[in-house]
């Protein structure tokens, strides 16, 4: 087998070397012998014996032309000059990209911008232990002590200042206590961890681990909200670290938590002496990824060789990247860049004669390591002709052809609106990596007053096609489109202009009483949501289009399921790519429909979920000629849809609806019981969010499992509000409680946000439940009222809740009433028209 071409591939591609440090002056502190050895003090007159630094200075010598000893390597340094010597290096290196962590202290270092003179384009990553250094090393403004909420609060807005500068964020939380980081830890042993480290004086180094865990998660949460990769040291390097507890394996606590499962964390160093384990978890969890600078070139050969092969063992290759963690000189890069090309090819050329893989694909693998991945991974907005691929064919106008494997044409911008309707604006990839990423793009104030039958403003919403906001994107919610390859999409926030909310905004509407039960009762609410949707096939029928159900298979039959398996396996596979959780599907009940359960999280995130859950199920039976339709009655004589939310409260990592003892009524903790009779209480208004379209009615009918009358049971799915006992949880305990009055024409943003602010209200007037009702509450008529039978009845509630008005907003509130008035008004004279329903939602 000839390996010339892989060979060639590799050694002519331009790299991204996506960890390096700052170079620094030849007059710097920082010796060069420091560059070739993690070795100091004493240790470092023994480096010179070691393979690495044998191998190394050898190669830097006759890539100079000098004799082989670090006094002529230092000389020839000293006359070429700090100038000279980077562009013979860069030049040499093939680098295209550097993204670079000056975080780390080196006398006389240079910024980053100096480095940009010697490749196209240089990123920073922000250290986040040394930003919280530098703020605790400086003074309050008013000359008092640190306190925890104000070291927090300048951390937070400081990390966010530059979120939008920076390519991402790195922690050596490893160095200073170790990788078992605990994403729980509280506040009160956050502030002892600042005391202690306070009283250590300055300058301020952090050691404290719940200190050091508490600035960890919060620059998680940083990295969520603006997308962007967390770098984070494993394995070996600085003498100063516990060696066990850089394993890797220590993070499986944090990867296993919900409310980071889409922070893509880079494990740095092939975590060596624990590649095997980095291979394993970058195996088994989507968003960890794995880079192998320092291992290469501080290894012997073997030793380099050895661990890039566990790496890619069990790991994708597409989540292992190169770098050269180069420190202090230009000859790190050199040298990183080099062994780093001989070594893939080393690996790859020996996977190839194992069969492994193909030519082809071991050139495209190469592709992936040293450049592809930390381009999409990063964000890089980087030319293609800087990183080595080969030039795209002539351009081509026919659709869904030639176009360039690792290209994304377009981003779709989108958006749910008062009628639940999701929306998008599309816009070419460059204009939004150039403007729309900080800028928005703009849209009309009638895009918060359109109904579901007419895509203009609807009257008495306060909103007209006067007026134009800003819309957002969230870069925490950006995302490759599964189903369309060279596409991305991203949920947008509503902004008067960047950075001023606009009070309409659904999203910030849910984000605004999410903070209220946070501020007031360090709560935060988590949901999961039910989708049952219908799947319909197209039938010519004397000339006209029907859409029909695609069988009439039972309730949870195998053979229902079996008849569209293939096509949830794609649904299940595309959601997993969006980092959302599928826990459980089966054939419903109704005529072609099925139900879809997704893991529950922070509310924030189960509606942005939510919208991406309806985005894949619509866009994938498409694609299969099918339409998938989540209209609560789509047929008046078959069983209606929903999309049932499962709701619990949690308080520092710790689930406290379920109750902590035995004791306790109901097997539900006093705090849960407030908050679900808030929204027992609310009931009738808050379906003005939750059932928003007339049709929504025909579905909340007695015997339906629907939930028709205002009670709540134990198990009891006629009930519209259910404890719940599911698998694992003690007996006589309940976890959370459904709601089974929230179909999937509801904006979620909107309904949850109705369902938080009613939980509020319970939990501040101290609210208590009722009996349950453990029987079909139809039989009860009489003893039991009737949540409302129409829109118009939730309406006449909404109208009379302060409550809602007030923790919502007045003028959102107002603008859903008209949308719904108009909603009234047309289905009332277009008794037919909900048939059309299926085209929309």
């Amino acid at each position: 087998m000839e390996f010339a071409e892989l060979r060639e591939a590799i050694e002519k591609m331009k790299v991204v070397d996506s960890h390096a440090h700052s170079i620094v002056p030849l007059d710097s502190s920082f010796g060069f012998i420091n560059s070739l050895s993690e070795a100091t003090g004493d240790a470092l007159s023994f480096a010179p014996y070691s393979l690495s630094f044998k191998r190394n200075l050898r190669e830097i010598a006759e890539f100079y032309g000098t004799e082989s000893s670090l006094d002529a390597v230092e000389q020839y340094r000293r006359l070429s000059g700090l100038q000279a010597i980077s562009s013979k290096c860069f030049k040499a290196a093939g680098i295209s990209t550097i993204l670079i962590d000056d975080g780390l202290k080196l006398d006389k270092k240079h910024d980053i911008q100096w480095h940009k003179n010697f490749v196209p384009f240089v990123g920073r990553m922000l250290r986040i232990e040394s930003l919280a250094e530098e703020i605790l090393n400086g003074e309050m403004p008013d000359g008092s002590t640190w306190t925890l909420d104000a070291f927090t609060e300048t951390f937070l807005k400081s990390l966010r200042s530059v979120a939008n500068e920076i390519v991402g964020l790195k922690s050596i939380a490893a160095y200073r206590s170790g990788l078992e980081i605990n994403p729980h830890v509280t506040r009160e042993d956050a502030e002892i961890g600042l005391s202690e480290v306070l009283q250590r004086g300055k300058p301020v180094r952090i050691t404290n681990k719940s200190l050091i865990d508490h600035i960890f998660i919060h620059g998680l949460e940083v990295a969520r909200q603006f997308d962007l990769p967390l770098q984070l040291h494993t394995g070996f390097r600085d003498k100063d670290l516990d060696l066990q507890l850089a394993n890797p394996v220590h993070l499986r606590t944090l990867l296993e938590d919900k409310r980071f499962s889409g922070c893509r964390i880079v494990l740095l160093h092939a975590s060596y002496p624990f590649s095997k384990e980095a291979s394993y978890l970058a195996s088994i969890y989507p968003q960890v990824y794995l880079d192998f600078g320092l291992a290469i070139p501080k290894l012997s050969f073997h030793g380099m060789i050895s661990s890039v092969k566990e790496l890619l063992e069990l790991a994708p290759i597409k989540k292992v990247m190169f770098s050269t963690d180069a420190v202090a000189t230009p000859e790190t890069y050199y040298l990183g860049a080099k062994r780093a090309r001989e070594v893939v090819f080393s690996v790859l050329r020996d996977s190839c004669i194992d069969h492994d893989l193909s030519i082809t694909e071991a050139i495209e693998a190469s592709e992936d390591i040293f450049s592809q991945t930390a381009i999409q991974l990063y964000k890089i907005n980087i030319g293609k002709e800087l990183v080595g691929l080969k030039a795209s064919k002539s351009p081509s106008y026919v659709i869904g052809t030639n176009v360039p494997e690792h290209s994304v044409s377009f981003v779709r911008i989108l958006w749910a609106d008062a009628s639940g309707q999701h929306r998008c604006r599309v816009v070419p990839k460059k204009r939004f990596n150039d403007v729309v990423r900080k800028n928005g793009v703009g849209l009309t104030f009638a895009c918060m007053a359109m109904s579901s039958a007419v895509d203009g403003p609807a009257d008495e919403t306060n909103l007209t096609g006067t007026g134009e906001i800003r819309l957002m994107p969230d870069l925490s919610t950006w995302r490759e489109i599964p189903w369309k390859k060279q596409e991305e999409m991203v949920l947008a926030d509503m902004h008067l202009k960047p950075g001023d909310a606009w009070e309409y905004c659904p999203r910030e509407a849910l984000r605004r009483v999410s903070k209220v039960l946070k501020d007031e009762f360090n709560l935060v609410m988590n949901a999961g949501f039910e989708n049952e949707f219908y799947l319909l096939k197209k039938l010519e029928r004397e000339g006209k289009e029907e859409w029909v159900p695609i069988d009439s298979k039972p309730y949870c039959s195998s053979s229902g399921f079996d008849a569209i398996s293939t096509l949830f396996q794609e649904i299940v596979a595309a959601l997993n790519s969006l980092n959302v959780a599928v826990e459980q599907m089966h054939a419903e009940a109704g005529n072609g429909q099925y139900e879809m359960a997704l893991g529950y999280t922070a509310c924030t995130y189960a509606a942005d979920n939510l919208i991406f859950t309806r985005e894949v199920v619509r866009a994938i039976a498409n694609k299969h000629g099918l339409l998938a339709t989540f209209v609560p009655k789509y047929a008046l004589d078959d069983i209606g849809s929903g999309s049932h939310v499962h709701l619990s409260l949690w308080q520092n990592g710790q689930n406290v609806f379920q109750a902590s003892d035995a004791s306790s009524q109901h097997g539900m903790s006093k705090v849960g019981e407030e908050f679900m009779a808030g929204v027992l209480y609310h009931l009738p208004s808050i379906l003005a969010f939750t059932a928003p379209l007339p049709n929504s009615y025909d579905r909340i009918q007695p015997n339906t499992w629907s939930g028709a009358y205002q009670c709540w049971g134990k198990e009891n799915r006629e009930a519209p509000l259910r404890i719940a006992c599911p698998p694992g949880i003690p007996n006589g305990f309940v976890s959370n409680f459904e709601i089974k009055s929230f179909d999937g024409c509801a904006n979620p943003h909107l309904g949850l946000a109705a369902i938080v602010a009613a939980g509020i209200d319970g939990l501040r007037r101290h609210l208590h439940l009722p009996q349950p009702i453990d029987a079909n509450p139809a039989t009860l008529e009489g003893k039991l009222p009737r949540l409302p039978k129409s829109l118009s009845e939730s309406l006449e509630g909404l109208q009379k809740d302060n409550v809602l008005k007030e923790l919502i907003g007045e003028k959102l509130v107002v603008a859903i009433t008209g949308v719904r008035k108009a909603e009234i008004e047309y289905y009332s004279k277009n008794k037919e028209a909900y048939k059309q329903l299926i085209h929309r939602y």
